[in-house]
């Protein structure tokens, strides 16, 4: 079935004002912090980013005015457990530390206390002894012989990796073979409001236990916070309410949601507990951390004829899940849009005494995206190829679609030169390659970088199926349930243009439910970029199968044929004969009398993932004499599909692109040797305001996909891939003629001004590094299965 719209002027492909942002701008938010009538919970965490804790004395804080209880791990007895899917069973972690702590944050106890400042006093009083640890941060130097061992039963720090047989052949044919050493930085997520979590532990209903949390997944955690504390999952009510952001950060079930419930339990009270931001910044999972060693073979007429890539992987303590990305959504879109005849891929994924490393934005395809367009770029200096000729002679062509790449992925539909165009059609790309010339002409020390980018990446790759109910009442109102949790992506407004769309039903008196387990049965939540095309999905086919039994009954009440009914205003009527009428309140008390009331849910399953791409191009100014990187442009042009509504996606698009641009300039998360977090407030970590952005340029060209109704692809994340990749290149751009070949992320006034200084002494910074001997020893592929990571939305 394909929806293409049913009124006879489509709300579908047109922009509608958000209906959720009313609530919201009138501080009727309904944030978890916000919450009365709860006790606080305040977690003592570890100083050290390795050590072993000997005792811990509570004796003096627990005196302390308003402290309820003071917990260490041998009181609640929580199983270790990971925080969302495992990357290494051994390396569970315990959440209140037992026996050593593994980074900095690492939770050691937790107070329990009448109000928050109670509780922060009560744990400065606890007195904990440690026996300090040597400790590793660089992803690199911990799978070097003799780096301190996290887990020493693992007997290493690899938490996970493969290598392939005969990887070196890859690259047998070519005769220009082009490398670089890349890094992709460690970053932190900092979503507005940082992990929260209330619980009221006493009956309601049906249900033992309300549990409110700030969550992409409610669903999901309701199942695994079940299986870590031992309970019946039909008995707890999980709802996220308003979720201040989260961008892949707040998946599963972390270390201190399991404490706080536990805590609740024993004390039969309830409890909530927010995170600051301090505390946001070294405990919510980390994003990026990967280094990858990239050599691309080339003809002389510039095609590729290989691709070896050897990636090390930042799992951070615990074998975070996030390190194993490197694995799943890197490796998987590692042959991006290119004819790609041979492809190699080692992995290693480290353990290190930092923050677990999850998700972010992208989770894994702005990797692979950043790496193939930086070699790319590096390629066409080296070839004497314009950037855009190179990746026209190499792009798969619309005609091969779809398409089965050397990585496995199944690429639905696509057509990239179409989007290349037209991004260079907006940049005015020869004008600008123009001004570029004249700047350097004249010795002008302002000058232009263009940085060009073409992705692909995967959407709704791990969740296909999804749950949807629509309802109709006597009163004429239409309410929509779906098992999606949307948390600023406009879920509420695009699922009602769907209903409205199908039935004429004004979306005001469309009622939105979600995010709640005791009314919705089951849902996959909100990550991967899945939701308008598995849940917008879910809801039109629900829509569909509504109507056409809302046919039947009006068929019934009317006296007429099933095939002459047809849609009127406000209702149903007998075609051709208006007068043979009747509303859709009046059919829903018509139905609920027949005893058949007017609602129908489902679960759309799609039958695999979709492949939204696009080009990027952005426009740069390096200032040569201080380094500064000024943004002037950025044109984006993203497919995602069918489009329901522009003004989201466009929405969508300048998201993407402020987070991609903010992890080339300005973001990273920095640890000294020792492992103390030395970026652990917003006064030292790079997170820019809209002051520093340039205005977007959006557009989007339409490939609709076969495998939902909608035709629709994901948006959410493609921003970020694609223009990371684009500003980086334009920064390099702007002083490749200088011999500068590669910078490491974040382009900072000061490395690019050391980058400029070498070159101009004639020593350019080096983009090439020998690979690590580990490699060498990794198990083949054939004996290391793929972790369950890879494959997951987030």
């Amino acid at each position: 079935m394909k929806y293409a719209g049913t009124m006879a002027t489509s709300i579908l492909g047109t922009s509608v004002l958000r209906v959720e942002d009313p609530e919201l701008l009138r501080g009727n938010g309904t944030f978890i912090d916000n919450q009365a009538g709860f006790a606080h919970a305040v977690f003592l965490r570890s100083p050290f980013a390795h050590a072993r804790v000997i005792s811990i004395d509570t004796s003096d804080a627990q005196k302390m005015p308003g402290v309820i209880a003071i917990y260490t791990a041998k009181d609640l007895s929580i199983p270790p457990h990971h925080a969302f899917f495992p990357l290494n069973d051994l390396c569970k972690r315990p959440p209140l530390a037992t026996g050593k702590v593994r980074f900095v944050g690492d939770a050691v106890a937790v107070v329990i206390a009448e109000t928050k400042a109670q509780g922060v006093d009560a744990s400065e009083a606890i007195y904990v002894d440690y026996e300090q640890l040597p400790a590793v941060t660089d992803m690199e130097k911990a799978l070097e012989p003799g780096a301190p061992i996290q887990f020493e039963e693992l007997g290493s720090n690899l938490a996970a990796g493969s290598r392939e047989k005969n990887q070196e052949n890859v690259l047998s044919d070519a005769e220009l073979v082009v490398r670089g050493r890349f890094v992709n930085q460690r970053v932190a997520v900092v979503p507005m409001e940082g992990n929260a979590i209330s619980v009221m532990p006493t009956p309601d209903g049906d249900r033992d236990m309300t549990i409110k949390v700030s969550t992409q997944m409610p669903h999901n955690f309701a199942k695994a916070i079940s299986k870590v504390l031992d309970l019946d999952p039909d008995r707890i009510r999980v709802i996220a309410p308003h979720v201040g952001g989260a961008f892949g950060g707040k998946a599963g079930v972390t270390a201190e949601h399991s404490v706080v419930i536990a805590s609740a339990l024993k004390l039969k009270m309830p409890i909530k507990w927010s995170e600051t931001r301090s505390e946001n910044m070294i405990s919510l999972p980390h994003g990026r951390g990967q280094v990858q060693y990239v050599e691309m073979g080339f003809t002389k007429e510039g095609r590729i004829t290989g691709l070896r890539c050897r990636m090390v992987g930042d799992a951070g303590a615990y074998a975070g899940f996030g390190g194993g990305l490197v694995m799943g959504s890197t490796k998987l879109m590692s042959q991006g849009v290119y004819q790609i005849p041979k492809l190699s891929y080692d992995v290693a994924v480290a353990l290190t005494n930092t923050t677990p490393v999850g998700a972010f934005r992208g989770a894994g395809r702005p990797e692979a995206a950043a790496f193939l367009e930086r070699i790319l770029d590096m390629a066409a200096d080296e070839l004497g190829i314009d950037p855009v000729e190179l990746r026209k002679k190499n792009l798969i062509p619309k005609t091969q679609f779809p398409f089965k790449t050397l990585p496995g992925a199944n690429y639905d539909s696509g057509d990239y030169e179409t989007t290349l165009d037209k991004a260079l059609e907006l940049a005015d790309y020869s004008r600008l390659r123009s001004d570029q010339a004249k700047r350097i002409a004249a010795g002008s020390t302002k000058l232009l970088g263009i940085g060009i980018s073409t992705y692909v990446e995967v959407t709704a790759g791990g969740g296909t199926s999804e749950y949807s109910s629509v309802q109709i009442f006597p009163d004429g109102t239409a309410s929509i349930k779906v098992g999606t949790s949307a948390h600023g992506q406009g879920h509420a407004t695009s699922f009602a243009m769907i209903v409205s769309d199908r039935f004429g039903i004004p979306m005001e008196k469309i009622k939105f439910i979600q995010s709640d387990t005791s009314v919705v049965p089951t849902g996959g939540g909100t990550g991967g970029s899945r939701s308008l095309q598995i849940g917008g999905s879910a809801v039109a086919t629900a829509s569909e199968s509504l109507f056409q039994k809302a046919k039947q009954h009006a068929a019934k009440y009317l006296e007429a044929s099933e095939d002459d009914i047809v849609l009127a205003d406000g209702g149903l009527a007998v075609a051709g004969v208006p007068s043979s009428s009747i509303s859709f309140g009046e059919l829903a008390a018509f139905a609920e009398n027949e005893g058949d009331p007017l609602v129908t849910s489902l679960d759309f399953v799609q039958k695999g993932a979709t492949f939204p791409f696009g080009s990027h191009v952005s426009v740069v100014e390096v200032d040569i004499e201080t380094g500064e990187v000024t943004p002037l442009r950025h044109i984006a042009v993203d497919d995602c599909g069918r489009i329901l509504n522009p003004m989201i996606v466009k929405g969508q698009q300048h998201g993407g692109i402020a987070q991609g641009m903010a992890q080339v300039l300005w973001e990273q998360f920095v640890y000294d040797e020792d492992g103390n977090p030395l970026t652990s407030t917003l006064a030292e970590y790079g997170m820019p305001s809209a002051a520093e952005l340039p205005s977007f340029v959006t557009f989007n060209t339409e490939t609709p996909t076969a495998l939902n109704p909608l035709g629709a692809k994901g948006i959410g994340e493609s921003g970020t891939i694609g223009s990371m990749p684009a500003v980086h290149n334009a920064v390099i751009d702007a002083i490749s003629h200088l011999g500068i070949r590669h910078i490491d992320m974040p382009l900072t006034p000061e490395k690019v001004w050391r980058a400029i200084d070498s070159a101009t002494r004639g020593q350019p910074p080096q983009t090439w590094s020998e690979p690590p001997a580990f490699f060498s020893d990794l198990p083949l592929r054939d004996s290391s299965p793929r972790p369950a990571a890879a494959d997951v939305d987030i």
